[in-house]
């Protein structure tokens, strides 16, 4: 008897070998400028390798005002094409893997602004601060938000340029389209704010304007999170709940979304997204880098570092998880989407063991899996349920390191527990440099002088006006302080 974890998976217009996705998860493997590396393309090809049927890429901005985090490869110009080309190919020569492009835009989520964002507030739907770090925002005015519009229909169209399989919407997690999407977020009082019609209509949009700029023919996603959960500060208001999800994943079929991928949680990292622990000893080292990114962000940081401390926000970030299960988190919420549409559902949630899949397939409650954490832990796991087992000998733990590292260290699996060796570790992480770009020479071109004090002096004849005593400068009001 086949296996059903083996069977390929039919889009409309896109066909992956079989029902396991590599979900978005990478690190800060790129350049400052937005441009894609050798390291990311090392980074893609462990999983390829391993024998997924299909990945999807971390949180690709089509802005480089919609960074989450600085040394993300971004899709905001035609001159990144061919990098993008270049990471297709490298994938695809693995039995065939899909590559598809996740297309993002923080919003106001934005945990490392870098030298692009530092020092801003960033565009929302709304103007209150993100919740959990303070990250500080504005709404977006209609010309704003109809410019987003166009700049994700164009980062469908240079991944279509670039020979990859497919695009997928962000609209999950607390991302921008969150934002607009959300109850306990969206205050506005336009016609992007107010019913869930409206608060919809920012993400459906961007779904008409993708059909319109690449054609009925390119495969198409949308990630959404089914319930937002958004009190994880307890004063926060609810969110959506899963009859709006529902309903959200309707619209997205008929605006012609070709599949949806369901999470939760109204914002990154939540409390069941990623499910499983939180290491207080690697945040206390790591979330320096984001401290000035936001003015909530020094008090967690104290919460994070003082082990006096550390029971307030254990009390906050556990209180959600009691009676939950850490794999499969969210099935049951794919479920009753994948009841309401006719287009192939995935569904990730801490997914590492074949049976808890199979089960999942068969019964209805998704069409495939998008695992992030328990391949980290397993770049192999597919070959492992190839292989007959029902999960790796050394699974992942869900102790959340590698995310907790992320805003710092190289992404990979920390749990030493896993390991024989620190040292083994290390390799384990320093494995996505061992192959290096080549290094070129930049052409010379013509060696520029600046001018010798003479050639500087005006013309004979010109009127010079200068004095010998320097003027003052001009005096700034008390209170602000020069750059």
């Amino acid at each position: 008897m086949s296996d059903v974890i083996f069977s390929p998976l039919r889009f409309k217009n896109l066909t992956v070998k079989n029902r396991i996705f590599r979900s978005n998860i990478s690190g800060k493997f790129d350049n400052e400028d937005g441009s894609l590396t050798q390291t990311r393309i090392n980074w893609e090809c462990k999983f390829a390798k391993g024998g997924v049927g299909a990945i999807i890429s971390s949180y690709v901005p089509v802005l480089m005002e919609g960074r989450i985090i600085a040394g993300y490869a971004t899709i905001h110009r035609d001159e990144f094409i061919p990098y993008w080309q270049k990471l297709g190919e490298a994938v695809h020569q693995y039995d065939g893997c899909r590559y598809i492009m996740q297309l993002s835009h923080s919003g106001r989520q934005m945990d490392i602004p870098g030298v692009h964002n530092s020092g801003r507030p960033n565009i929302s739907s709304t103007s209150k601060k993100e919740s959990l770090h303070g990250f500080l925002c504005r709404a977006a005015t209609k010309f704003e938000i109809d410019g987003l519009v166009k700049a994700f229909a164009d980062g469908a169209w240079r991944a279509k340029e670039a020979g990859l399989d497919g695009v997928e919407l962000h609209a999950a997690n607390g991302y921008l389209f969150t934002q607009f999407l959300s109850s306990g977020i969206n205050d506005r009082t336009d016609d992007y704010g107010g019913s869930l019609e409206n608060r919809a209509r920012f993400l459906r949009e961007v779904i008409h304007a993708i059909r319109a700029r690449v054609g009925p023919d390119y495969h198409l996603q949308v990630k959404l999170s089914a319930v937002d959960r958004n009190n994880v500060v307890p004063w926060e208001k609810k969110g959506n709940v899963l009859s709006d999800t529902v309903q959200v994943a309707k619209w997205c079929e008929q605006d012609g979304a070709d599949a949806i991928h369901v999470s939760t949680g109204s914002l990154f990292p939540h409390p069941l997204n990623p499910p499983g622990d939180f290491s207080f000893e690697t945040i206390a080292t790591t979330y320096d880098t984001m401290i000035s990114s936001g003015v909530d962000t020094f008090r967690n940081f104290l919460l994070f570092r003082y082990k006096l401390l550390r029971p307030i926000f254990r009390w906050i970030w556990f209180r959600m998880k009691k009676g939950l299960p850490f794999e499969a988190v969210s099935m049951e919420e794919a479920r009753a989407i994948k009841a309401a549409v006719s287009i192939p559902v995935l569904n990730t949630g801490g997914y590492q063991t074949a049976s808890v899949i199979r089960d999942g397939i068969s019964s209805g409650a998704f069409d495939g899996v998008a695992i992030a954490r328990s391949l980290l832990a397993n770049n192999d796991l597919v070959r492992w349920w190839e292989s007959g087992h029902d999960r790796p000998p050394r699974p992942c733990t869900y102790c959340n390191k590698c995310l907790l590292n992320a805003p710092k260290n190289p992404m990979g699996c920390y749990e030493l527990s896993r390991y024989d060796s620190r040292e083994q570790m290390i390799d384990n992480l320093m494995s996505i440099y061992a192959v290096h770009a080549t290094l070129n020479l930049p052409p010379p071109g013509v060696v520029e002088r600046p001018p010798t004090p003479s050639e500087m002096l005006p013309p004979p004849g010109s009127v010079h006006y200068a004095t010998s005593i320097p003027k003052k400068p001009p005096q700034r009001p008390s209170g602000i302080m020069s750059s």
